[in-house]
């Protein structure tokens, strides 16, 4: 399956939750909705999370951005995906718990290209290590209220 069949594509508006929960499956859609409500419990009136349409090719996500980017979460048939993207202070901080996160966790940090913005991380959350992995990397991003 190639990356766009997994994507939300239709340009109609954003998807609705019904359709993102559908569309995920319920195993996916039930990290989903964890990342959310802990984002929303963890930094109260924070963010105001926003869908973001990134065309054909990369279909809907769900962008939490205050001041500076925080995460963006990506709906996909099965899945949910999360990009967290690090700057030079954070990746210090990341290098400071690595030895804490999990093995699949730190390959894919190792192997995340770092631009002129930061480390991008693109991270699957499909297990409840890479679920308490992604909240640590959130935590370094910016220290929960909550």
């Amino acid at each position: 399956m190639d990356e766009k069949s997994l994507r939300m594509v239709e340009p109609v508006g954003p998807p609705s939750i019904t359709k993102v929960k559908t569309w995920m499956g319920a195993e996916a859609y039930g990290f989903f909705n964890h990342i959310t409500k802990t984002i929303a419990r963890r930094y109260p009136g924070i963010f105001i999370p926003e869908w973001l349409y990134g065309g054909k090719k990369h279909g809907w996500s769900l962008r939490y951005k205050k001041s500076k980017s925080f995460c963006t979460l990506i709906p996909e048939k099965g899945y949910l995906r999360i990009i967290i993207v690090f700057g030079a202070e954070e990746r210090a901080k990341v290098e400071g718990i690595r030895g804490e996160l999990s093995a699949p966790v730190r390959r894919q940090y190792d192997a995340a290209t770092t631009y002129h913005d930061g480390k991008w991380l693109r991270l699957t959350i499909n297990s409840n290590k890479v679920f308490k992995d992604v909240e640590a990397l959130l935590t370094i991003k910016r220290k929960p209220k909550g």
